[in-house]
């Protein structure tokens, strides 16, 4: 059943006002998926809380009742972890979207989780400041579901994940208690680390209510270059030797030929049709280091068989090549009814073999994918081209990307490097951290979350023990 009690409706409304509780099936539907194809699910209601004394109300109530919250940004998630379930309460947090401060002289800012992510490093740049983690969707998805995801990017080889730069949280437990944990210290140890359980947890265990972000000083200089190769295992050994050289480049991105054709027949870059694999590659900080490092990078690149190396000459042209990586999703979404993007990581030595199973796989299983990511931490993307209209082939898809979670956990790496569990991976999870590891998570749900009202059904199922029998 979807349906809420309208009593507890009518508190709902009591306590926002009827204009922020919505119940209206048009309404429902536009809440009842996120960004992850094939997922969806119909809410009980929507509401819009724009406190955090609103946001205790409400938990108070749900947990009371025993009526599940999935708490939601802007729905930009790729693993279904803002998917409704039945009869929940979508607690939509984008009316809480304040920059509360920006502190120069503690290189912090104060912000609301329903605060975008492009917005908070603009307001940064006045003071000479910038939030270094940029995920794909930056221009529309908000810090709370950063934070909750523990979000990557293009520049998560040198300035790291959303982890690196939480300093203090605070949040709304499933009881309306508000928690406030971590403080604007640089050093803090001070009783167990609660901050890190809460980021990347996925609505799991509490509703965000503030974070406090570490900010770093915008670099003076940049430079982009873009490289092309005549196979994938050349562009991995750049990637390897250009990090054994003690480089460390702020973005080291990688395209495979379906992609580079997907970006060239979308964007007009002007990308050579027939290359095998593109890095894209850039370095910042003090300028007499980006021009060390950009030469470096580009005679490294030619060493390992670079067919052709370009280094941007202006803003303009950095943006341009930069095009190359940032639109290689949206071109790939064009090519079929249903883009599906995945995400799984291996360690750097092992990327080219990876790269080859994901070809392999595909041809195997007579599926389309384009292969882009991040490939100076490892993070790669397969994306596949299919039709959800098609069930034998959405089958071939579901064989083909198990194949390849499990080569990447083979391989010792992860089933996902940014994108997080929530719906679409919870049966990986345990190949990953392995029964004790299950058990683990399905306490700490317990700790916190008692009556398992929090996104409940994300990332694990809760009701089995560790030897697999259902609880009690």
């Amino acid at each position: 059943m979807n349906a809420i009690d309208p009593t507890h409706i009518s508190r709902l409304v009591r306590l926002l006002g009827a204009d922020r509780v919505l119940t209206r099936q048009e309404d429902l539907i536009t809440y009842s998926f996120d960004g992850t194809p094939i997922l969806n699910e119909m809410p009980g209601c929507i509401v819009f809380p724009d406190s955090v004394p609103q946001i205790s109300d409400i938990l108070k109530l749900a947990d009371h009742h025993r009526m599940p919250i999935v708490t939601r940004g802007s729905g930009t998630g790729l693993s279904g972890g803002a998917i409704p379930v039945p009869g929940c309460i979508v607690l939509c947090m984008v009316r809480m979207d304040r920059i509360l401060r920006i502190d120069p002289a503690n290189l912090t800012a104060l912000v609301e989780p329903g605060v975008i992510t492009a917005k908070l490093d603009e307001a940064a740049l006045p003071h000479g400041l910038f939030y270094p983690p940029d995920p794909g969707s930056m221009r529309i998805s908000t810090i709370g579901g950063n934070v909750a995801n523990n979000s990557g990017g293009l520049r998560g080889l040198k300035y790291g994940v959303t982890r690196d730069y939480v300093m203090a949280l605070e949040v709304a437990l499933p009881n309306g208690d508000i928690l406030r944990t971590g403080t604007a210290c640089v050093k803090d140890v001070a009783g167990y680390n609660l901050k890190d359980i809460f980021i990347g947890s996925e609505g799991t265990l509490g509703v965000i209510t503030r974070v406090l972000l570490r900010l770093t000083p915008k670099p003076r200089a940049k430079k982009t270059l873009l490289a092309t190769f005549a196979s994938t295992s050349a562009a991995a050994e750049t990637v390897s030797a250009i990090v054994a050289a003690h480089i460390i480049p702020c973005t080291l991105e990688f395209l495979d030929r379906t992609t580079i054709r997907c970006v060239e027949e979308y964007a007009k870059i002007g990308l050579p049709l027939d290359a095998e694999a593109l890095l894209l590659m850039e370095t910042d900080g003090h300028p007499a280091v980006v021009e060390e490092e950009s030469a470096m990078m580009s005679g490294i690149a030619r060493e390992h068989g670079a067919v052709e190396v370009t280094i941007a000459k202006s803003d303009e042209e950095a943006v341009r090549l930069a095009a190359a990586r940032r639109t290689a999703f949206s071109a790939l979404a064009r090519v079929a009814p249903t883009t599906i993007l995945e995400d799984a990581t291996v360690p750097r030595s092992h990327l080219a073999e990876m790269i080859n199973f994901i070809q392999q796989t595909a041809e195997k299983f007579k599926v389309r994918i384009g292969t882009f990511g991040h490939m100076g931490d490892g993070n790669l993307h397969p994306t596949f081209l299919t039709d959800e209209r098609n069930h034998d082939e959405i089958h071939r898809v579901e064989q083909a990307f198990t194949e390849i979670f499990e080569k990447a956990v083979a391989l010792e790496g992860t089933i996902t490097g940014e994108h997080g569990v929530g719906l679409a991976k919870k049966k990986f999870l345990p190949m990953v951290i392995g029964p004790v590891g299950l058990e683990v998570h399905r306490r700490l749900k317990q700790v916190f979350d008692p009556n398992g009202i929090m996104n409940p059904g994300k990332m694990f199922d809760e009701q089995e023990g560790r030897d697999g029998a259902e609880r009690k």
